[in-house]
């Protein structure tokens, strides 16, 4: 028996594309006497033997098939801690050391090897709260655990370490989700996670899977929410992982034209076959079951869904309709969302897919991929590109800074700055802005109040926060002592730490993101001043009117339209408090009769380079 069914029955469903917890079933586990199960799907090799080194000693042991004829098994007195392989036989004589694709623990430092270990038990969290409803704030903070913070000596912070450090910062300055960049077990640093070997492995680097959910439960303690970054898309091609598992590709797909991901050196997997498919899902429920972990990042979904992605043309075969849909790529996508709200339904599922395929966010049982968020990549193009202009010359580009608005409301969107804005010479946040010292900090406060008046939920890479100039580096910690040392820093992590928790509290910001019923344009057109204006409305009317000059000088005596009434000001970038000049220091404004489409209006003065949210006062 495993899991409470019969092996062969388990086995059944393996083949058959129905077992969404097949880390039950293969890799290693302590059995009722104390011994260890090994079992490993290897279907075209011809002999399979378990290398096993215990008390110093390197085991040997012929593993047998079992009733599928496609498995392998042996059962074999082990202890935690120690370290395997699998060696293979193949059909033309060759040996082949491989890791365990199913292993919970991966060895040091390049996961050669697997580990037997034992898994926690689950935590008793739960939700409070069913997390797939859209009207709540949602502001991420993404996190490399590798390089958050480093020791002197350069080494890693461990899991219980950031679980000290991390969990109360990221509490502190009022995010409401961190996201972490993937944590299963991947060889090289410079991958970031990205090409991952141990798919049922969180990274050994810091700590045991009995520490990473230690992390896990001290976020959820704290009220904040983990999303992990899960790759389904490809898998690396080191000799000793899923590459050509068993002597033949196995895991990734056989067809010249589908096999490889040639812009990263890495094999595309098999979707649409049940083995793999389970194998991926099983993947994802894993690190839901075990970790409790809230929510799953897809990387690279273009990747999956297109089979001409990173493909000149005439260099892949259309599908049966003649077109460059990856149709089992898109079906394993919806069977990977909809088996997750169906076991986990208040696990948010986010893609990462930088096209305009229809309903990513759509409903499976509409024809949708069933994701709960898509990120605005096109947004963040245009958004940056824009910040990065002469304000001068910025009246040129004014639809940069509204296209999105044309689309906002198409998909559920979540705005992401992410790491790969901050690396590969595109320069951090700060550094992107326009002009001088000063501008580029008053350049990136107004991008971020910008950023949280957008409709769409929000995302930001670690490091933004204290204005770090120099490019993210994941071989190092970020510069967190900049807060501590230079004022300007220190005052923008005050104005994050000021933007978090206003978010939080106020309703018009979050409530309504995806309708027009929360957002009215206000000043849309005026490129000549650099000029944005616009108003977000909560579920019960409440509003907030967000003004923002990206221009170079100082607008006087502007003239907005808006809604009979009083208007205060709750937020402002150029505040001393926060870095900027303090020139203006009115708080409230009365509105005035006024033309055009509303009847009132206010008139303020607008600083350089400012934004400023104000309330209507009841």
């Amino acid at each position: 028996m495993v899991g409470g069914k019969n092996l062969t029955d388990r086995l059944t469903d393996f083949h058959s594309g129905k077992e969404f917890k097949s880390y039950e079933i293969f890799g290693c586990h302590k059995a009722d006497n104390g011994a260890y199960t090994f079992r490993v799907w290897a279907p075209h090799a011809e002999e399979v033997a378990l290398c096993l080194f215990s008390d110093g000693e390197k085991l040997q042991l012929a593993m047998h098939r079992c009733a599928d004829s496609e498995s392998f098994e042996v059962e074999v007195r082990a202890q935690e801690g120690d370290k395997y392989f699998f060696l293979f036989t193949t059909a033309d004589g060759r040996q082949l050391e491989k890791a365990d694709p199913y292993a919970f623990r991966s060895d040091l430092p390049r996961s050669f090897y697997s580990v037997v270990c034992d898994i926690p038990e689950p935590s008793d969290y739960a939700p409070p709260f069913n997390q797939s409803d859209k009207n709540r704030p949602i502001n991420v903070y993404e996190v490399n655990l590798l390089s958050w913070k480093r020791h002197a000596d350069n080494g890693y912070y461990t899991y219980n370490e950031l679980a000290e450090e991390l969990v109360p910062y990221v509490k502190e300055m009022g995010y409401t989700h961190v996201e972490f960049m993937p944590v299963t077990e991947f060889p090289f640093d410079g991958s970031w996670g990205y090409q991952a070997t141990g798919y049922f492995a969180v990274t050994s680097r810091l700590g045991t899977p009995a520490d990473f959910k230690t992390l896990i439960d001290a976020f959820h303690s704290s009220g904040i929410k983990v999303i992990l970054d899960f790759v389904p898309a490809h898998f690396p091609k080191d000799d000793w992982g899923l590459y050509e598992f068993d002597g033949q590709p196995l895991y990734e797909c056989p067809l010249w034209d589908r096999m490889e991901h040639g812009g990263w050196g890495t094999r595309r997997f098999d979707f649409g076959r049940a083995e793999i498919d389970n194998f991926l899902i099983s993947s994802a429920y894993f690190l839901l079951d075990k970790f409790r972990v809230d929510g799953l990042r897809v990387d690279a979904v273009a990747s999956m869904i297109y089979l001409d992605y990173d493909r000149a043309t005439g260099d892949f075969t259309p599908n049966v309709y003649g077109d460059s849909r990856n149709l089992e790529g898109i079906e394993f996508i919806k069977k990977f969302n909809s088996a997750i709200k169906r076991d986990f339904p208040w696990v948010l599922t986010f893609a990462e897919e930088s096209t305009a395929f229809p309903m990513v966010t759509g409903k499976v049982e509409n024809g949708g991929l069933g994701f709960d968020f898509k990120w605005n990549m096109g947004w963040m193009n245009d958004v940056l590109f824009y910040c990065r202009q002469d304000p001068y010359f910025r009246n040129h580009h004014h639809n940069k800074i509204t296209f999105s608005l044309v689309y906002a409301f198409s998909e559920n969107f979540i705005l992401p700055l992410s790491h790969d804005e901050v690396v590969h010479v595109k320069g951090s946040i700060v550094n992107k802005m326009s002009g001088e010292y000063e501008d580029k900090f008053a350049g990136e406060r107004i991008l971020l109040a910008f950023m949280f008046a957008h409709p769409g939920k929000k995302l930001n890479f670690m490091g933004y926060e204290v204005a770090q100039f120099k490019e993210w580096n994941y071989n190092a910690g970020i510069d967190l002592f900049l807060a501590d040392e230079f004022p300007l820093h220190r005052k923008m992590r005050e104005f994050v730490k000021n933007l978090n928790f206003y978010y939080r509290d106020c309703k018009a910001l979050y409530e309504i993101d995806y309708s027009w019923d929360g957002f009215e344009w206000l000043v849309v057109d005026d490129n000549y001043h650099n000029l944005l204006a616009f108003s977000r409305y909560s579920k019960n009317g409440e509003s907030l009117t967000c003004i923002i000059n990206f221009s170079g000088v100082e607008l006087t005596q502007y003239q907005i339209g808006v809604d009979e009434g009083k208007y205060r000001i709750v937020l402002n970038t150029d505040e001393i408090r926060f870095g900027g000049t303090g020139k203006l220091r009115k708080k409230v404004f009365s509105t005035s009769k006024a033309s055009g489409s509303k009847r009132f209006s206010i008139q303020i003065d607008i600083p350089r380079l400012t934004c400023i949210y104000l309330i209507k006062e009841k």
